[in-house]
């Protein structure tokens, strides 16, 4: 047995006092009852963001990650869906930070003037819920001790919008920087009890978010959502998850009207993008049968072994899954072996309480 004056680390950087302070705090006893982190932001019931963590926007640039975002703040400013978010900050914390490290004071001021209008709220005076920091001007650092000042200082804060988390290192690429700034995202959030939403760019050659900053976020995220443009409209932008802990939402469409803000897409079909589509439908996620499953059976329970076949072929084909009949056979048993799928006599039903 090695002794514990051996063991010690030379390095180690708090005293023995210190640690018997903090030791009760990081402590997890399996006799006490911890609270679950309140949920903050849903999409159709589904959370995407609770007090104490932090999630993401990313997407290629113009595919409208800040009118997403706009969308998100305006909801926690308003208590009412916007597109399909609906937030709720409790009382005590219904303060909204939004930081900008990219555009001009001109078009920070075009999106407070929209996350207000989106809102429901007058555009022609100060709204003491919200505030706006413009921080091109300075350096990684200056921006990173704005943020922990504010923090610090400001009071309330349930929501903290950070549009430019890239802005706040200096090498995107860097493994240690990017650990850096995960964890003081992970420690604001936690330590001031509110919730992180931040912004970061895709790759322009794939599906990929940036740098190894992008790696970390993935990693540690709550939820990251994607944003990208329809290939065919490119007025129309796409919300999906590409993480989140809880179950998967539908995805969701918005477009940009006359007066300049975004508008929910009714009834809008989203087709996989190629870094969605499978070589397997065991592989596939649990929303991505749903959605599927819902085009198989919109006109409510199928009549027969074929025409259950044909409606799969159309349901798995509006996804981006085209396959032939061998394949659909086994997708039909994998179904019902699931029960996403009910026999009763020669009728096929979906069971939307489905479990994969």
């Amino acid at each position: 047995m090695i002794h514990p004056d051996m063991a010690m680390p030379n390095n180690l950087r708090i005293d023995e006092e210190k640690y018997k302070s903090i030791l009760k705090y990081i402590r997890l006893n399996v006799t006490e009852k911890y609270d679950f982190p309140q949920e903050i932001v849903q999409i159709d019931g589904i959370t995407i963001a609770t007090l104490g963590n932090f999630s993401a926007s990313t997407g290629k640039p113009k595919s409208k990650k800040t009118f997403n975002v706009s969308a998100i703040v305006a909801s926690a400013l308003s208590g009412k869906e916007v597109l399909k978010y609906k937030a709720n900050l409790p009382e005590c914390k219904n303060k909204i930070l939004y930081i900008d490290t990219e555009q001009s004071k001109c078009h920070c001021h075009k999106v407070l003037h929209r996350i207000l209008s989106l809102a429901g709220m007058p555009t022609d005076q100060e709204n003491d819920r919200i505030e706006f920091f413009v921080l091109r001007e300075y350096t990684p650092d200056q921006r990173r001790d704005i943020i922990r000042w504010a923090l610090h200082e400001e009071t309330n804060i349930g929501l903290v919008v950070i549009d430019g988390i890239r802005d706040l290192i200096h090498d995107i690429n860097s493994p240690s920087e990017s650990l850096d700034i995960i964890n003081e995202l992970m420690r604001w959030s936690s330590y001031y009890e509110l919730h992180i939403h931040t912004v970061l760019h895709l790759n322009k050659g794939d599906d990929n978010t940036r740098g190894h900053v992008g790696t970390e976020l993935n990693n540690k995220a709550e939820t990251v959502l994607q944003i990208s443009k329809n290939m065919e409209n490119g007025n129309i932008s796409e919300v999906r998850a590409m993480h989140i802990r809880d179950k998967e939402f539908t995805p969701f469409a918005f477009e940009i009207g006359k007066d300049s803000l975004p508008h929910l897409v009714s009834d809008y079909q989203f087709k996989m993008n190629k870094r969605d589509k499978l070589t397997s439908y065991v592989d596939m996620t649990e929303q991505q049968h749903r959605s599927a499953l819902e085009i198989t059976f919109q006109n409510g329970p199928v009549v027969g072994y074929q025409a259950l076949l044909d409606a799969l072929k159309k349901g798995y084909d509006s996804i981006g899954y085209a396959r032939g009949r061998n394949t659909l056979v086994n997708l039909c048993k994998f179904l019902l072996q699931h029960e996403a799928i009910l026999k009763d006599g020669r009728g096929y039903s979906f069971n939307e309480k489905f479990n994969i």
